[in-house]
Protein backbone atom coordinates (compact mmCIF):
# COMPACT_ATOMS: atom_id res chain seq x y z
CA UNK A 1 0.00 0.00 0.00
CA UNK A 2 0.82 3.37 -0.74
CA UNK A 3 1.41 6.13 2.08
CA UNK A 4 -2.36 7.66 0.95
CA UNK A 5 -3.59 4.90 0.46
CA UNK A 6 -2.75 3.78 4.25
CA UNK A 7 -3.67 7.74 5.16
CA UNK A 8 -7.10 6.68 3.92
CA UNK A 9 -7.30 3.45 5.61
CA UNK A 10 -6.85 5.39 8.93
CA UNK A 11 -9.16 7.75 8.42
CA UNK A 12 -11.63 5.05 7.30
CA UNK A 13 -11.02 3.00 10.31
CA UNK A 14 -11.42 5.53 12.95
CA UNK A 15 -14.01 6.83 15.35
CA UNK A 16 -15.12 10.31 14.37
CA UNK A 17 -13.97 12.84 16.69
CA UNK A 18 -16.19 16.09 16.94
CA UNK A 19 -12.96 18.49 16.59
CA UNK A 20 -9.93 18.66 14.20
CA UNK A 21 -7.47 16.03 15.56
CA UNK A 22 -3.90 15.82 14.22
CA UNK A 23 -1.89 12.88 12.18
CA UNK A 24 0.38 11.78 14.53
CA UNK A 25 3.61 10.53 13.07
CA UNK A 26 5.95 8.26 15.57
CA UNK A 27 9.13 6.66 14.23
CA UNK A 28 11.10 4.02 16.13
CA UNK A 29 14.70 3.76 15.72
CA UNK A 30 17.26 0.89 16.14
CA UNK A 31 20.90 0.65 16.46
CA UNK A 32 21.47 3.67 17.92
CA UNK A 33 23.69 4.34 20.15
CA UNK A 34 22.58 7.61 21.73
CA UNK A 35 25.71 7.60 24.06
CA UNK A 36 27.56 9.10 21.06
CA UNK A 37 27.01 12.96 20.61
CA UNK A 38 26.75 12.20 16.80
CA UNK A 39 24.32 10.14 16.95
CA UNK A 40 21.76 12.33 18.45
CA UNK A 41 19.42 14.90 16.38
CA UNK A 42 17.70 17.74 17.35
CA UNK A 43 16.85 19.63 14.37
CA UNK A 44 13.99 21.72 12.70
CA UNK A 45 12.52 20.59 9.76
CA UNK A 46 10.19 23.15 7.25
CA UNK A 47 7.29 20.41 6.35
CA UNK A 48 5.72 21.53 2.14
CA UNK A 49 2.99 21.40 3.34
CA UNK A 50 0.86 23.93 5.49
CA UNK A 51 -0.13 23.15 8.72
CA UNK A 52 -3.47 23.72 10.18
CA UNK A 53 -1.88 25.86 13.27
CA UNK A 54 1.20 28.12 12.51
CA UNK A 55 3.94 27.87 14.75
CA UNK A 56 4.98 30.46 17.15
CA UNK A 57 8.19 32.30 17.41
CA UNK A 58 10.01 34.26 19.55
CA UNK A 59 12.78 36.56 18.44
CA UNK A 60 15.29 37.93 21.05
CA UNK A 61 16.67 41.50 19.19
CA UNK A 62 17.51 44.71 19.76
CA UNK A 63 17.60 45.47 15.70
CA UNK A 64 14.12 45.17 15.05
CA UNK A 65 11.06 46.81 17.56
CA UNK A 66 8.43 45.04 16.63
CA UNK A 67 6.87 42.49 14.23
CA UNK A 68 3.34 41.07 13.44
CA UNK A 69 4.25 37.94 12.53
CA UNK A 70 6.87 37.13 15.48
CA UNK A 71 7.19 38.16 19.66
CA UNK A 72 10.11 40.27 19.47
CA UNK A 73 11.76 40.51 23.05
CA UNK A 74 14.70 42.97 23.26
CA UNK A 75 17.67 42.31 25.20
CA UNK A 76 16.91 44.47 27.81
CA UNK A 77 14.41 42.86 29.01
CA UNK A 78 15.71 39.10 28.71
CA UNK A 79 17.01 39.73 32.55
CA UNK A 80 13.94 40.68 33.93
CA UNK A 81 11.66 38.07 32.23
CA UNK A 82 13.75 35.66 33.80
CA UNK A 83 13.08 37.07 37.53
CA UNK A 84 9.31 36.74 36.79
CA UNK A 85 8.08 33.13 36.67
CA UNK A 86 4.30 34.21 35.47
CA UNK A 87 6.54 35.80 32.03
CA UNK A 88 8.21 32.96 31.90
CA UNK A 89 5.68 30.39 31.79
CA UNK A 90 3.60 32.67 29.39
CA UNK A 91 6.73 33.17 26.95
CA UNK A 92 7.00 28.95 26.66
CA UNK A 93 3.76 28.61 26.07
CA UNK A 94 3.60 30.85 23.48
CA UNK A 95 6.52 30.14 21.65
CA UNK A 96 7.11 27.12 19.96
CA UNK A 97 10.86 28.42 18.40
CA UNK A 98 13.15 30.97 19.47
CA UNK A 99 15.88 32.64 17.67
CA UNK A 100 18.47 35.35 19.02
CA UNK A 101 20.53 37.59 17.41
CA UNK A 102 23.90 35.88 18.22
CA UNK A 103 25.24 38.88 20.44
CA UNK A 104 22.21 38.11 22.79
CA UNK A 105 22.73 34.52 23.24
CA UNK A 106 24.71 34.51 25.84
CA UNK A 107 22.25 36.77 27.93
CA UNK A 108 19.68 34.30 26.77
CA UNK A 109 21.66 31.21 27.86
CA UNK A 110 22.46 32.94 31.34
CA UNK A 111 19.18 34.23 32.13
CA UNK A 112 16.60 31.70 30.77
CA UNK A 113 18.53 28.93 29.66
CA UNK A 114 18.23 26.67 32.37
CA UNK A 115 14.23 27.34 31.62
CA UNK A 116 14.77 26.89 28.03
CA UNK A 117 17.06 24.26 27.60
CA UNK A 118 15.43 21.20 29.66
CA UNK A 119 12.12 22.01 26.75
CA UNK A 120 14.48 21.27 24.26
CA UNK A 121 13.89 25.48 23.74
CA UNK A 122 17.28 27.09 23.30
CA UNK A 123 17.33 29.56 20.71
CA UNK A 124 19.26 29.09 17.41
CA UNK A 125 21.13 32.14 15.82
CA UNK A 126 19.20 34.65 13.95
CA UNK A 127 21.06 34.97 10.64
CA UNK A 128 19.43 36.83 7.45
CA UNK A 129 16.65 38.84 7.08
CA UNK A 130 13.63 38.54 9.30
CA UNK A 131 11.34 37.72 6.50
CA UNK A 132 13.32 34.67 5.79
CA UNK A 133 12.07 32.85 9.21
CA UNK A 134 8.36 33.02 7.97
CA UNK A 135 8.61 29.47 6.96
CA UNK A 136 9.63 28.16 10.65
CA UNK A 137 5.28 28.66 10.84
CA UNK A 138 5.42 25.56 9.26
CA UNK A 139 8.24 23.69 10.74
CA UNK A 140 8.38 20.86 13.20
CA UNK A 141 11.08 19.75 16.00
CA UNK A 142 12.76 16.50 15.18
CA UNK A 143 14.71 15.41 18.82
CA UNK A 144 16.43 12.36 19.19
CA UNK A 145 18.47 12.35 22.49
CA UNK A 146 17.21 10.11 25.67
CA UNK A 147 15.16 7.59 23.84
CA UNK A 148 15.35 6.11 20.45
CA UNK A 149 11.66 7.53 19.54
CA UNK A 150 10.69 10.45 17.21
CA UNK A 151 6.96 12.09 18.16
CA UNK A 152 5.78 14.86 15.86
CA UNK A 153 2.73 16.05 13.99
CA UNK A 154 2.55 15.69 10.27
CA UNK A 155 -0.72 17.41 9.53
CA UNK A 156 -4.40 17.59 10.62
CA UNK A 157 -7.43 15.92 9.54
CA UNK A 158 -8.53 19.22 7.52
CA UNK A 159 -6.01 18.61 5.39
CA UNK A 160 -6.05 17.18 1.83
CA UNK A 161 -4.55 13.00 2.06
CA UNK A 162 -2.15 14.09 -0.17
CA UNK A 163 -0.42 17.48 1.49
CA UNK A 164 -0.54 15.32 4.64
CA UNK A 165 1.60 12.57 2.53
CA UNK A 166 3.88 14.80 1.18
CA UNK A 167 4.27 16.07 4.75
CA UNK A 168 5.25 12.33 5.70
CA UNK A 169 7.59 11.67 2.95
CA UNK A 170 9.65 14.57 3.30
CA UNK A 171 10.07 14.26 6.82
CA UNK A 172 10.78 10.53 6.54
CA UNK A 173 13.55 11.02 3.83
CA UNK A 174 14.87 14.13 5.94
CA UNK A 175 14.90 11.72 8.66
CA UNK A 176 16.92 9.13 6.70
CA UNK A 177 19.82 11.76 5.51
CA UNK A 178 20.31 12.83 9.12
CA UNK A 179 20.64 9.02 10.42
CA UNK A 180 24.25 7.47 10.74
CA UNK A 181 22.68 4.38 8.94
CA UNK A 182 20.10 5.67 7.03
CA UNK A 183 16.82 3.96 6.81
CA UNK A 184 18.87 0.87 8.32
CA UNK A 185 18.08 2.92 11.95
CA UNK A 186 14.56 2.88 11.49
CA UNK A 187 12.93 0.25 13.15
CA UNK A 188 9.06 1.26 12.20
CA UNK A 189 7.16 4.16 11.24
CA UNK A 190 3.30 4.53 13.00
CA UNK A 191 0.95 6.78 11.55
CA UNK A 192 -2.34 7.57 13.99
CA UNK A 193 -4.45 10.37 15.35
CA UNK A 194 -4.87 12.72 18.06
CA UNK A 195 -7.25 10.02 19.86
CA UNK A 196 -6.75 7.03 17.67
CA UNK A 197 -5.16 3.88 17.74
CA UNK A 198 -1.56 3.90 15.61
CA UNK A 199 -1.04 1.66 12.31
CA UNK A 200 1.83 0.82 11.13
CA UNK A 201 3.19 2.62 7.76
CA UNK A 202 4.94 0.60 5.10
CA UNK A 203 7.40 2.82 3.38
CA UNK A 204 9.68 1.86 0.63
Amino acid sequence: MTILEQIKNLKENSKKRNFNQTYDLIINLKDLDLKKAENKIDEIIILPKKLNKEKKITIFTDSIKKSEDFNIISGSKIESISKNKKEISELISKSDFFFAEPKLMPIVGKFLGKYLAPRGLMPKPLVGPLESYKKYKNAVKIKVDKQPVIHTVVGSQDMKDEDVEKNIEFLINTLKVKLPKGKNNIKEILLKFTMSKPIKLEVK
